[in-house]
């Protein structure tokens, strides 16, 4: 049977000759240096640190914004338990907002009215690689002298009125899990775009030492002085990553060119009213999801077991945190869930990635409308 698989992990043809390198260098962080001033060029942040994970960057992000037991923190539902954990684990509650439908990320209005005395931080999610308002959320966020830590993990390539998600808030996030537009496994990087976090965010990498400015000589004492912990990613995974980074534009170009396919082969079911796209006259995306919204759960589970019939993978996506197990234990709902379980109920994910072919989109593009074909004569009849 036909099978169109629903991620297959870029490659761009480099990966085995820098690891090889690697294996064959006295060089210390030969790879991890490469990749820094790449992401630099390409996101515009002054100082970046690569991680084990975008969770490990979050981890960071919280120890530097000095999250405590008592703090809240705002962030959408609708995210992955990433963006969460970090700051549950130094003891924050977590306030969550609603979502904007229309792009599926946190609302800026119910941001503004989760603040409280004890807020101190805002974590926002680009779902897919569109943004949030981040003119307004960062205004929000300079009126009650708040954090912004951008959780950029779908983000690498996308941007915000010309400027790279993660590089606009106080710290941004990256990933580089292989679900993502370019990968090496595991691995993320913390964008540090803020002057007064900068001189602590190498204390924090270095295990709360002062390792950096020891070995640049402005210290005579390589000493313990902060917490920390071992945020620094693999240099083997760096190897990798700086093959992917090479290649991210033509990764991304592959992706958007697909991208744009489904939209105009489903765009008339939208004009039917049968489902919803995402944002199309958005330019500033990264193609790292297309998705379909159907008229409920209901819809979605029959359209997934369809697609599924035909050897294609679709997949929803995140199960909303605030009626989770842990939401409900670590965090509250601010207001009502007028869309974050509802939007999310009917969200359905298609195969997506640079080596999907224009004819396999055509396959899944047909899939659906046959379905939805079918869908409509059972409504009338």
């Amino acid at each position: 049977m036909l099978h169109i698989p629903f991620h297959i992990s870029a490659q761009t043809g480099l990966e085995d000759q820098y690891i090889h390198e690697l294996l064959h260098t006295q060089v210390e962080k030969p790879f991890s240096e490469r990749c820094t001033d790449l992401l630099n060029d390409i996101t515009g942040s002054k100082q970046i640190h690569l991680t084990p994970s975008c969770t490990a960057a979050l981890e960071m992000a919280a120890l530097l914004c000095e999250i405590k037991p008592g703090d809240e923190v705002i962030m959408p539902s609708f995210t992955f338990v990433s963006s969460a954990n970090p700051f549950v684990l130094r003891g924050a509650t977590i306030v969550f907002v609603d979502i904007d439908p229309n792009t599926m990320n946190a609302n800026p209005y119910y941001i503004e009215l989760a603040i409280t005395p004890q807020t101190k931080a805002i974590v926002v999610m680009h779902y897919g690689g569109f943004a949030c308002d981040m003119d307004e959320i960062m205004q929000i966020a300079y009126d009650f002298n708040l954090w912004v830590i951008e959780d950029a993990a779908h983000c690498i390539g996308a941007s915000y009125k010309n400027r790279h998600l993660g590089a606009i808030g106080h710290l941004g996030t990256l990933s580089f899990h292989n679900s993502k537009n370019i990968h090496c496994m595991e691995g993320g990087a913390l964008l540090i775009n803020d002057e007064r976090l900068r001189e602590r965010a190498h204390l924090i990498y270095e295990k709360g030492t002062n390792r950096r400015t020891f070995l640049e000589g402005r210290t005579d004492k390589y000493t313990w002085v902060d917490i920390g912990s071992s945020f620094a990613i693999s240099e083997l995974s760096a190897a990798y990553l700086y093959a992917q980074l090479l290649g991210y534009q033509n990764i991304n170009k592959k992706r958007a060119h697909l991208w744009q396919q489904y939209a105009l082969g489903l765009e008339s079911l939208q004009n039917q009213g049968h489902i919803a796209l995402p944002p199309l006259d958005s330019k500033e995306h990264n193609a790292h999801i297309f998705y379909i919204k159907c008229e409920d759960t209901t819809v979605r589970k029959n359209l997934m077991a369809h697609l599924r019939s035909q050897g294609i993978q679709a997949y929803f996506h995140y199960v909303p945190l605030h009626d989770a197990p842990a939401g409900l234990k670590y965090g509250r709902l601010l207001g009502s869930d007028t869309y974050t379980t509802l939007e999310s109920g009917k969200l359905l994910r298609l195969p997506l990635y640079d080596r999907l072919t224009e004819a396999q989109v055509a396959i899944v593009i047909h899939s659906v409308l046959g379905f939805y074909k079918s869908h409509i004569k059972s409504i009338i009849a």
